[in-house]
């Protein structure tokens, strides 16, 4: 069926008439063949939009955002260079094939297509989603762009400046900048108005961040008009974020407004904000009905604003093309983009759950892999004095920096105070204020920051003060961290170990906010890695070991320390100093528990904290003549199953003690994971309640105890015997 868009240009094109001479004045001083350039780009965009709906009425295309009324942004590529690195709004067609135009090699319309039909061949996420994205054209793939990347580049514009400072090598050249496209519905979001908000924040200090936000202002967010007026009234004025604004349906002034601001990023190494006003043509999307919710003269209204259309009038009264000439090359994309669908329809797609996850497994033996090379390598600075887990860690860090240029340490409070429990003090006086340094109080920004500097050759490690402000910007590791190397099949990598003080048992201080003891929303994202520590050795040696994996795997690594341990120094009576523990600089493999004891009656399960309780428990029970080994999981993901089994079938009677809740927490997993490998034992788990942690003691009637970790241990083993 033919789209009411498509005909009204050919309508209106053939009403035109050439001009009786030339007309420079209309292109504004635009070079006539920029303004060619890009009407080809416009042009491409448009019919693989048209071509995503015939591939769907065919049965062949998946659900696809379009273009069309947004191809003004291929004049933004065109004011931009190649090796400017861009994350791009799902409206973006038109940049991304400009922006090919000035890379040879590449075939964009193709590529795009090769997308719509999920084919393996598609370049950049191989038949895993619809992006625009290259690694040759510097093109970040971006999944879902509700403003969730914002963050990400303001990250990648702050390590330009940062790695050139550090003397270290990038992935982007020194004077590049970074151009980031959003709606104007996504403008609204949290994640924008803080990413925009911490760059304002950044240029205040007068700390260089070169990056173009480019707002493509439609007026509509599917359903749900945005105020007239409302996006210029927001951004413009600000004295840290110059405002740049462009009609998108006039052409010459696009080109000439995005030369103005990309130039004013470039040079003067601050953010600009480029309001570039658009269209939304043919609905939001494939399945989205338009006259549900705007009435049809409305809809009709707009086709008088599409930029196709209008940089097609404005070659013709310029007396660049003649109507004719326009109609030709209009029906000559037309048959090549067509011709390309055509062929690229019934492409073979990814087959199976191997092939599907792929990049998630590579990248994990890539990590496994490398961190048996570091702890295979020669320690580090050999042995230390005994340590507490605060101090091994402190001294695993100083490490890293030492032997690492690349890294970065950065968080709220880390640097001169040396954070909230003084893990990171003396590190900032040691590597310098460009290496550790504080951030503002904004977690999205704080994680948007550690993925632009990963995907841009940096090596970050943030913290993150509290496990529950982490759930404040979850959706950072869960949508952006955790997705790029499976939609970038490897390509792009964003590097970086999340250091996260959590867990409870802090004798009721600061109540849930302060003794987090949720970990579900982390437990299930492939191919990240999820770090438990609760030893001071073991806290230093897989510091240097998540550093491995993220540096040769470029994998996230999410680093939970039990804030309750950290200076804890006792095992069972004051002054028996059994909780330290020296560092030996080396590191540990990946997803290998820790055993203590060969007890033959009790198998204990644990991690964190669970571990002191379950250590002081076992000693209790000895006096019983319940003999007890106690298994540290240290690694939550990927559980070290081949350990849990053995250790498991050991004994026959299993007990797993976890201080997560009893609904969704970490014990669900270790059982299932037991069942799955055909443990057939005695099994039984004790967790925490269900409930948010209050203040005071009474925090003790909700979090797991060691009497009830202790009666649990009695009743499995008596049930044995």
């Amino acid at each position: 069926m033919a789209e009411p868009i498509d005909e009204y240009f050919s309508t209106a094109v053939s009403s035109l008439t050439a001009p009786d001479a030339g007309k420079p004045a209309v292109l504004q001083g635009v070079s006539a063949q920029d303004c060619i350039d890009v009407f080809d780009a416009q042009l491409g965009s448009r019919h693989l939009d048209l071509a995503a709906r015939w591939l769907r009425s065919q049965g062949k295309g998946f659900y696809t955002i379009g273009s069309s009324g947004h191809e003004s942004n291929a004049a933004v590529a065109a004011a931009l260079r190649p090796t400017d690195p861009a994350l791009l709004h799902y409206r973006s067609g038109g940049f991304f094939l400009a922006r090919a135009q000035q890379v040879r090699g590449s075939d964009p319309l193709r590529d795009v297509l090769l997308g719509m039909v999920a084919s393996t061949e598609e370049p950049i996420s191989g038949g895993r989603h619809k992006v625009f994205g290259r690694h040759d054209l510097a093109v970040i793939p971006q999944t879902s762009t509700i403003s969730s990347h914002l963050p990400r580049a303001v990250g990648v514009a702050f390590a330009i400046a940062r790695a050139r400072k550090l003397q270290v090598q990038s992935a982007w050249p020194a004077d590049a900048l970074t151009v980031c496209s959003f709606g104007d519905a996504s403008a609204n979001h949290s994640t924008a108005v803080g990413a925009i908000n911490t760059a304002m924040h950044t240029a205040y200090q007068g700390m260089p961040l070169p990056l173009l936000f480019v707002c493509e202002d439609n007026g509509i967010g599917i359903s749900v008009k945005t105020p007239r007026g409302w996006i210029a009234r927001t951004y413009r004025g600000r004295e840290d974020l110059r405002y740049f604004s462009a009609d998108g349906t006039n052409l010459p002034e696009v080109l000439t407004v995005a030369a103005q601001a990309a130039e004013y990023v470039r040079t003067k190494r601050r953010p600009a904000f480029l309001h570039l006003r658009t269209v939304r043509l043919m609905g939001h999307a494939g399945s989205d009905y338009e006259p549900g919710y705007r009435k049809s003269d409305e809809i009709t209204a707009d086709y008088e604003r599409d930029p196709v259309w209008c940089t097609a009038r404005t070659l013709v009264e310029a007396g660049v093309l003649t109507p004719q000439q326009v109609l030709d090359r209009y029906e000559a994309k037309r048959a090549e983009v067509l011709a390309a669908a055509e062929e690229v329809a019934d492409l073979p797609q990814l087959d199976s759950a191997r092939a599907v996850m792929t990049p998630l497994g590579d990248a994990l033996d890539d990590a496994v892999r490398a961190a048996r090379s570091a702890a295979e390598a020669e320690p580090a600075g050999g042995g230390s004095a005994p340590l507490t887990v605060a101090q091994g860690i402190n001294r695993a860090l100083a490490d890293v920096l030492a032997r690492h240029p690349e890294a970065m340490i950065f968080g709220e409070d880390v640097g001169r105070k040396g954070g909230v429990y003084g893990v990171t003090r003396g590190l900032q006086a040691k590597a310098g204020t460009a290496r550790v340094f504080d951030t503002l109080l904004d977690e999205q920004s704080i994680l948007g920051l550690a993925l632009g500097a990963g995907v841009s050759g940096l090596l970050p490690i943030p913290e993150i003060q509290y496990l529950a402000y982490l759930h404040n910007a979850a959706d950072q590791i869960r949508g952006e961290g955790a997705t790029l190397q499976f939609f970038s099949d490897r390509q792009y990598r964003n590097p970086m170990v999340v250091r996260i003080a959590g867990y409870g048992y802090q004798k009721g201080f600061g109540g849930h906010f302060h003794n987090d003891n949720s970990i579900t929303a982390i437990r299930d994202l492939p191919g990240v890695i999820v770090a438990s520590p609760a030893r001071p050795d073991d806290a230093a040696a897989m510091m240097r070991t998540c550093v491995a994996a993220a540096r040769t795997a470029g994998v996230v690594c999410l680093f939970l320390e039990p804030i309750a341990l950290y200076h804890t120094r006792d095992l069972h009576e004051d002054g028996d100093d059994l909780w330290l523990a020296p560092d030996s600089g080396g590191a540990v493999p990946i997803g290998r528990a820790r055993v203590y004891g060969e007890g033959r009656d009790l198998t204990v399960l644990t991690f964190g904290n669970g571990l002191r309780m379950s250590l002081r428990v076992a000693r209790r029970l000895a006096e019983r003549d319940i003999d007890v080994r106690v298994v540290d999981l240290r690694w939550l993901a990927p559980l070290p199953l081949a350990d849990m089994l053995a250790e498991a079938e050991a004994t026959g009677r299993v007990l797993v003690v976890d201080e997560t809740r009893e609904s969704g927490g970490v014990s669900e997993g270790i059982v299932t994971a037991l069942i799955d490998q055909g443990y057939t034992g005695a099994l039984a788990r004790v967790a925490s309640h269900d409930s948010f942690i209050p203040l005071g003691d009474a925090a003790l009637e909700v979090l797991l105890s060691e009497e009830t970790v202790e009666a649990a241990a009695i009743k499995l083993v008596s049930a044995g015997r």
